[in-house]
């Protein structure tokens, strides 16, 4: 059992678990994940480690309660506990002095973009970060990203702040502004990620990516977390989940992405009674 230690409320329906687990905050580093189960009948769910405090024996998780399991997860309070906590999980992100990075994170993509960020700052890179949400009343971990990096830049889609557009918006003043960009990592919804990729391949500016495809095991042995990298299939839970942004496959990508979406608007709308996906309707 992994008990919560601390759990905030980032923005609305959007929650922060520090979970104690001395053998996974040894280990983690960032760009890693976890897989989370609630109980015995709980769905596994893979959520990217967004800090890890060795000293105190803890890492930190972040998620948004959008399916029947991460709902259920968020009816749990400090002193709590999940089941399950299994990692870290793949590979780890490639840190070294690159020189001017650009971390780029949307959404909720913003907590696993943020140890990546301090990451590369204690490497010694001029890290420029931008941030951004649909509102100010979601946009998470500012100060945070704040205190990680060199410059932060914020947008909203509706300028409650920031500036209002979009991430790739700022990326594009960057470049256009004669940035010298060794590097690009960008973490958030696939389309997202995608439009950082459009941006930055006519500069041959090389572009990371975390993927977060559908995910059973995480070893590598479902192949649930398929996704088609250049020439070649990759498990995102054992080659990344990081991958060079221009060789990703975002098209099909998406398209695996929908393919349990009737699945969970049944489980949310017939089994919301059980707690953590542990209705006997096998649709999730």
């Amino acid at each position: 059992m992994y008990k919560i230690l601390v759990k905030k409320e980032l923005a609305p329906s959007v929650q922060l678990f520090e979970l104690s687990a001395p053998r996974i905050a040894r280990k983690a580093q960032p760009g890693q994940f976890v897989i989370v189960r609630l109980n015995e009948e709980g769905e596994r769910v893979p959520l990217t480690i967004a800090d890890f405090d060795r000293a105190k024996g803890t890492v930190t998780i972040i998620f948004q309660e959008v399916g029947a399991s991460t709902k259920a997860m968020g009816l749990l309070n400090e002193g709590d506990a999940l089941l399950d906590v299994v990692g870290p999980l793949g590979k780890p992100t490639h840190i070294e002095n690159f020189g001017t990075v650009v971390c780029i994170g949307g959404g909720i993509g913003i907590a696993p973009v943020y140890p990546i960020a301090r990451g590369l700052k204690q490497a010694g890179n001029k890290v420029i970060s931008i941030i951004g949400a649909r509102s100010k009343d979601i946009l998470i971990l500012e100060d945070e990203m704040k205190a990680v990096s060199d410059q932060l830049l914020v947008t909203t889609d509706d300028g409650s702040k920031g500036q209002q557009g979009f991430v790739t918006d700022q990326l594009k003043q960057l470049i256009d502004a004669g940035v010298n960009i060794a590097l690009v990592v960008a973490i958030g919804p696939v389309i997202m990620m995608r439009s950082v990729a459009e941006v930055t391949r006519p500069y041959a500016i090389e572009t990371v990516v975390s993927l977060n495809p559908i995910m059973v095991d995480g070893t590598g042995m479902c192949g649930g977390c398929r996704v088609q990298v250049g020439a070649e299939s990759k498990f995102a839970c054992v080659d990344g989940p990081e991958f060079d942004a221009h060789q990703v496959d975002f098209a099909g990508l998406m398209a695996r992405q929908k393919m349990y979406l009737p699945q969970e608007k049944h489980h949310q709308q017939h089994c919301s009674d059980q707690q953590g996906g542990s209705c006997k309707c096998h649709s999730h």
